[in-house]
C-alpha cells in the first residue's frame, strides 16, 4: 500500500462528470462497491416496504428507494481513497465542503415532504445539527478531527434514537445520513492506493 495525493486527469464528457462524482482514478473495486451496494440497498428498501405492507404510495416507494441509493452510495463513495484524494485536494477547503453539506437540505426536505407531512422543524433540527457539527469538525485541528467527528456522530445517534420519530421502515435514514456527512465525507484521510497502480 502507498499514499498518493496526485490526481489523475479528469476525463472529458459524461465520464468526466462521473470522475468528479467519485474521484478520478477510482479502482475497479471502488467502482463495484459504489455501484452494486447502493442500488441493492435501494432495491431492498422498496422490496421491504412492499412486503412489510407499509402502505406507502408509489411516490413514497420511489423516494425511499432513491434516498437509500443516495445515502448508502454517499457513505461508500466518500470513504474511498479516490474520493478522499479528490474532495480533499488543494483548493477544496471550508467553503467547498460546507457548500456540499448544505446541499443535503434537499434530501432532508424530500424525506420530510414524503414521510413527515413536511415538518419544517424536523428539517431545521436535523439539518441544523448537520451544519453545526460539520463546521465544528472542520475547525478542529486535523489530528483531532476523526475523534471529534465520531463523538458528534455518536450524539447524532442519540438524536436519532430519542428525538426523531422515524416512520416504520425508515429508522435507518437519520443515522446513515449523518454517517455519510460527519464521518465519510468531511474527514480528510490519506488516500491509500493499491501497489499495482
Amino acid at each position: 500500500m502507498k499514499i498518493d495525493w496526485s490526481i489523475p486527469q479528469v476525463r472529458a464528457g459524461f465520464w468526466g462528470g462521473i470522475d468528479k462524482l467519485i474521484g478520478p482514478g477510482a479502482t475497479k473495486a471502488e467502482k463495484n462497491l459504489q455501484l452494486y451496494v447502493p442500488f441493492s440497498s435501494g432495491f431492498m428498501m422498496v422490496l421491504y416496504a412492499h412486503y412489510a405492507q407499509l402502505g406507502w404510495t408509489n411516490v413514497q416507494l420511489l423516494i425511499a428507494g432513491l434516498l437509500a441509493v443516495d445515502i448508502v452510495g454517499g457513505i461508500i463513495t466518500n470513504a474511498t481513497s479516490s474520493a478522499k484524494r479528490w474532495f480533499h485536494r488543494e483548493g477544496q477547503g471550508f467553503k467547498q465542503h460546507l457548500s456540499f453539506i448544505v446541499t443535503h437540505f434537499v434530501q432532508l426536505s424530500l424525506y420530510s415532504w414524503a414521510f413527515l407531512d413536511f415538518d419544517a422543524i424536523w428539517v431545521a433540527v436535523i439539518g441544523g445539527y448537520m451544519v453545526l457539527a460539520c463546521i465544528f469538525i472542520m475547525q478542529v485541528t486535523l489530528y483531532l478531527q476523526r475523534p471529534v467527528a465520531l463523538a458528534l456522530y455518536s450524539l447524532s445517534l442519540v438524536i436519532a434514537l430519542y428525538w426523531d420519530s422515524a416512520p416504520q421502515g425508515l429508522e435507518w435514514f437519520v443515522p446513515l445520513f449523518y454517517l455519510k456527512l460527519l464521518v465519510s465525507h468531511i474527514l480528510r484521510e490519506e488516500p491509500y492506493r493499491p501497489d499495482h497502480e
